[in-house]
């Protein structure tokens, strides 16, 4: 499904003047220089072909893409690409020390190219040749064209040729040659599993590029390298056949939601790349997903920018860049509202891929018409709702958000799990229950941790009260007359008589006593007794209630006597005691009682008389 749904997706970029998709054959990739050629074969220019890019302040360069013969997979050994290869091929230069490195690269690249171009009758085919017989790559690096470009070139990725003015790798006789240089070799013909039509089965599948973790030459998505992943004597792609042109055209479509060209950019999850499309022309789609993920990374195309783009329904991406806009500013999330005025609803994919090794693992796969993607993403954040501390806080929590609570502030090497971070993406594009590790990290995190404002540091806070509440909502949405309900609302619910939710706003109150008594204290009730409280509450509670009566009579607030006989009243603690135990569901509906008191104790709140004045 996977291959299906990204050669489909190829078929779309490559009716898209602005993708340029690679065709069949060849592929996309950057190039550092061009290396401009007489005639006879002489070096005449080494001409840097970087483009810049903004990277936040900073203007950074980087090889310009393009489309280049196929690229060939590199395991191991000396392989030669075609018409585009690195310094040490094509010049036979090389940062490499080791003894005929660099010289036997540039002898296959001469071989190779000798070979193709024997019968390519065009001027540029007859100067490459040229200049590969005249050229001496032992002399190479102190050639007065290349000096003072040479510590780049050896770093910097790949060259080409240009002839007269223009790339020697489009010209026609060239690419011809490339093209039946392809045609020709052993073929393998089978029923291609993603189309069932009969053709030739490609033995190998071309590298992605750009998967955060993954090797600097790619990974493979479909790849078999061991007799014991084979079946029937069937070696490499034979195993599971796909099509030659089926392949080039699904790594191309994920070469491309991979790469820079892309405008909808791939974002990370843990250590997961994360790579999204929709069944359709328009790419406001993605953009629109991309700001319910990732509010911050979407830059909504201006109207005058749009009107300049050709063949496309600019009526419809506008509404679509509207969408994003409203994602983007979280101006919105009511669904309809979103989706007001969207003349169609495709297909949307989201894939998750990690690395593993020279391959590439599929994390996760999800495939929704576009209004349920965004109706999961939207419930995800409705069920995140919870009374902020501060105005300044994000309203709505991202998956990086999340993953992020759940690694220790003061780690060396600061990485979510990795599984738990894809198995969260999943619970929302899913709308499932989110995964207990998760759950259980945020936990370990509150007992773990201390407040330590210096290092910003926040035993329980917004962020980790809220992933607590949507756990627990997720949790027990389909269990009917379950008590705990009650307590996994946005603020503080009095009327609970929930045992872990009434010891926890005991604790918020015991906590403000304290802090009133003795503003400066070195260590809180929270620092010494918080996680006792919360795991084995019968055995801390009676010594913070005596400790308590202290803190009141040195202040003189007896009003707080009244305070907590109300919530203990919640208790019945004759009936039903103080637990000697609570769950791990029940501690986390302990620290949200403690964060709806504590939240309310410290909002001010005006008298109800001024309030009313000033409506008036």
């Amino acid at each position: 499904m996977i291959l299906q749904a990204l050669t489909r997706y190829y078929d779309i970029l490559s009716k898209d003047p602005d993708s340029d998709i690679a065709p069949p054959g060849y592929s996309s990739t950057g190039v550092s220089f061009g290396l401009s050629i007489s005639e006879r074969g002489e070096l005449l220019d080494v001409i840097p072909l970087f483009d810049q890019v903004q990277r936040g302040k900073k203007i950074e360069e980087k090889p310009k893409r393009m489309i280049v013969p196929a690229q060939v997979k590199k395991a191991s050994g000396i392989v030669s690409n075609f018409m585009c290869e690195n310094s040490a091929y094509v010049l036979g230069i090389s940062d490499n020390e080791k003894p005929g490195y660099a010289t036997r690269r540039f002898e296959e690249f001469q071989r190779f190219h000798n070979e193709l171009l024997a019968t390519a009758n065009s001027r540029a085919a007859k100067a490459v040749i040229a200049f590969l017989e005249n050229y001496d790559s032992k002399k190479g690096k102190k050639h007065p064209r290349i000096a003072p470009y040479l510590e780049t070139i050896v770093k910097s990725g790949n060259l080409v040729f240009m002839f007269k003015g223009k790339f020697a790798h489009e010209d026609a006789t060239i690419k011809q040659a490339w093209e039946t240089h392809n045609a020709v070799g052993e073929v393998v013909v089978g029923q291609c599993l993603v189309t069932g039509e009969i053709a030739p089965i490609a033995r190998l599948h071309p590298s992605l590029k750009g998967i955060r973790g993954a090797s600097a030459f790619g990974g493979s998505l479909v790849s078999f390298n061991n007799h014991a992943y084979e079946s029937f004597n069937k070696s490499q792609g034979l195993n599971s056949p796909v099509s030659e042109k089926m392949t080039s055209a699904y790594t191309a479509a994920l070469n491309y939601l991979l790469s820079s060209a892309n405008e909808n950019k791939k974002f990370y999850i843990g250590d997961t790349t994360v790579v999204y499309w929709a069944e359709s022309e328009k790419k406001g789609y993605a953009k629109a997903f991309a700001g319910l993920c990732e509010p911050e990374m979407v830059e909504v195309t201006a109207d005058a920018e749009e009107e300049s783009k050709p063949a496309r329904d600019k009526k419809a991406e506008k509404r679509l860049n509207k969408v994003a806009d409203k994602v983007r500013r979280v101006q919105a999330l009511d669904v309809k509202k979103l989706l007001e005025g969207l003349d169609e609803n495709p297909r949307f994919y989201v894939l998750g891929l990690a690395p593993n090794a020279a391959r590439v693992s599929v994390r996760f796969f999800h495939s929704d018409p576009f209004d349920k993607v965004v109706e999961k993403i939207v419930k995800h954040y409705k069920d995140l709702e919870i009374v902020k501390e501060f105005e300044d806080q994000p309203s709505h929590l991202t998956i990086q958000h999340i993953v992020k609570e759940t690694i220790s502030p003061k780690a060396s090497d600061p990485q979510a799990s990795p599984l738990m971070a894809g198995s969260v993406f999943r619970a929302v594009l899913e709308n499932t229950p989110y995964p207990a590790a998760m759950y259980n990290a945020i936990i370990n995190r509150i007992r773990a941790d201390q407040d330590d404002p210096k290092k910003y540091v926040k035993k329980i806070g917004y962020a980790r009260a809220a992933i607590i509440k949507a756990y627990l909502i997720r949790k027990y949405r389909h269990q009917p007359q379950n008590q705990i309900q009650e307590v996994l609302v946005m603020a503080l619910n009095e009327q609970s008589s929930h045992p872990a939710y009434v010891l926890g706003r005991l604790f918020a109150v015991l906590e403000k006593i304290q802090q009133e008594a003795i503003p400066d204290a070195n260590a809180t009730i929270k620092d010494r007794y918080f996680t006792s409280a919360c795991a084995s509450p019968a055995s801390v509670f009676p010594i913070l209630l005596r400790l308590s009566q202290h803190h009141i009579s040195k202040v003189g607030a007896f009003y707080h006597d009244k305070q907590i006989e109300t919530i203990l009243s919640k208790l019945d603690i004759e009936k039903n005691p103080i637990p000697s135990h609570l769950s791990l569901d029940d501690q986390g509906v302990f620290v949200l009682g403690y964060y709806h008191e504590r939240k309310d104790l410290w909002t001010s709140k005006m008298p109800a008389e001024s309030t009313s004045s000033e409506t008036k």
